[in-house]
């Protein structure tokens, strides 16, 4: 019972905290989930996280993934209801009021001081997933040549997982 609350507490105050997408949190869930509270290993979340991008749907599947890894059922209904419900209430409660103010210049300045902040925030997402497993040079480069291709062509990210595992697995053998 007590895993199961304090699951609920991390998820919920992630889901207030992701300003401008999910990617936005996962240093500070990973931070939780690894470091704070150990229920996985830095390996074991890159895992959750590569498997959750290449399922179909959202991005923030790892939710569940951490959830069911650590608690089984049980454990992936509560990350899932606490990281998803907050959010969509605090979203449904202010939605209004944001657009009644959609050309107010303070709205405009807001998102404008935004931008950085999410970029920063996506930008050290990628960091922290990426090192676990840049154990070897081979790897390093096989990230940072998948990221130029999606960034560069925008290919479809399924295409990038499988060269990309496929290269790994062939520099690794």
């Amino acid at each position: 019972m007590i895993l199961m609350i304090s699951l609920a507490l991390v998820f919920a105050q992630l889901s207030l905290m992701a300003f401008g997408g999910g990617n936005t949190i996962l240093p500070e869930m990973q931070h939780q989930v690894v470091q704070v509270h150990h229920w996985l290993t830095a390996q074991q979340f890159s895992t959750l996280f590569a498997m959750a991008q290449a399922a179909p749907g959202p991005n923030m599947m790892i939710v569940p993934l951490i959830g069911w890894q650590v608690a089984g059922i049980k454990g992936l209904m509560v990350t899932s209801a606490a990281k998803f419900i907050p959010s969509s209430c605090l979203t449904l409660l202010t939605q209004h009021f944001w657009q009644r103010f959609q050309y107010a210049p303070w709205r405009t300045r807001l998102q404008q001081a935004l931008k950085p902040v999410t970029v920063g925030l996506v930008f050290a997402s990628a960091i922290l997933i990426a090192k676990p497993n840049a154990s070897h040079w081979q790897l390093i480069i096989i990230m940072m040549l998948v990221t130029k291709l999606s960034y560069r062509y925008q290919m479809h990210p399924l295409w990038l997982l499988a060269g990309g595992s496929m290269a790994g697995v062939l520099c690794l053998s």
